[in-house]
């Protein structure tokens, strides 16, 4: 009997891997393509400029009268806005990012595991922007005010754009992911790592870790400090209460009655 070809019996598994490299990338392209779409609307109306002005706000209103921002790089007036726009532009993209990932990723799970990772992907994205937007909309101005009302009437405040945006982009990083709190819970209860009651005994140490993460990620004052650390811990036990509506309803169908018991 003639001895088979090694390369024949690998064609049969390459193909389904190359299909799969196929499909990652025509996905990449379309979720590339949604930021680019997104980030050349927003480049049309409002415009770069417009939207720094937006984000800008929070603190400009705090400004003494006459007081702008400053400019200490020749070409940050032109990249800043850019990037901000870009960014805008991601998240303006972000639910058709999301469904690319979901459709890649959905194929290979069972039916029961679907009921949970769709429910997830779109309240981390809502969790998310609802930290961004709590950020802006409350912290900033509270924040801006109380830095100001300390600074000596000898000084003339005149941030650099660029401080400005690394400063906004590092706090909307902390309040987004603070507000990711009850995903964390959820999958860790779903995937077994910790019981629904082991979550309720930690709740003291989660209040302290909080005010630690606050201290940490925040500017050296009160009040943005409590504004991350309140919300974390009464996201936490939004996340209990989740993670037990979560696990009851993404059993496997041929899960054990005692293990459903159990959750």
């Amino acid at each position: 009997m003639a001895t088979p070809d090694p390369r024949d019996e690998l064609e049969g598994s390459e193909q389904p891997f190359v299909a799969h490299l196929i499909e990652l990338r025509d996905r990449l392209i379309r979720a590339v393509a949604a930021i680019v779409v997104g980030f050349g609307v927003l480049a049309l109306w409002p415009g770069p400029s417009a939207l720094y002005d937006l984000l800008a706000a929070p603190l400009v209103a705090q400004l003494p009268a006459g007081a702008t921002l400053i400019a200490t790089n020749v070409i940050s007036p032109f990249l800043v806005p850019l990037k901000i726009t870009l960014m805008a532009g991601f998240l303006l993209a972000l639910p058709v990012v999301l469904y690319q990932v979901w459709a890649f990723v959905a194929p290979g799970l069972y039916s029961h595991e679907k009921k949970l990772v769709l429910p997830l992907v779109v309240s981390s994205t809502l969790l998310f922007l609802m930290g961004v937007a709590f950020c802006y909309f409350f912290v900033f101005g509270q924040v801006f005010k109380f830095i100001q009302g300390f600074a000596p009437k000898s000084i003339t405040a005149a941030p650099d754009i660029e401080a400005y945006l690394g400063f906004v982009l590092s706090m909307f990083i902390a309040f987004g992911a603070a507000f990711e709190v009850p995903v964390a819970v959820v999958v860790l209860a779903r995937m077994g790592v910790v019981s629904i009651e082991k979550l309720k005994a930690f709740r003291g140490y989660f209040i302290v870790v909080a005010f630690i993460i606050a201290a940490v990620v925040t500017p050296p004052d009160v009040i943005s400090q409590l504004a991350l650390a309140i919300p974390m811990c009464i996201l936490y036990e939004i996340g209990i209460w989740a993670a037990r509506i979560f696990i009851k309803h993404t059993q496997a169908p041929d899960a054990a009655p005692e293990d459903r018991a159990a959750s």
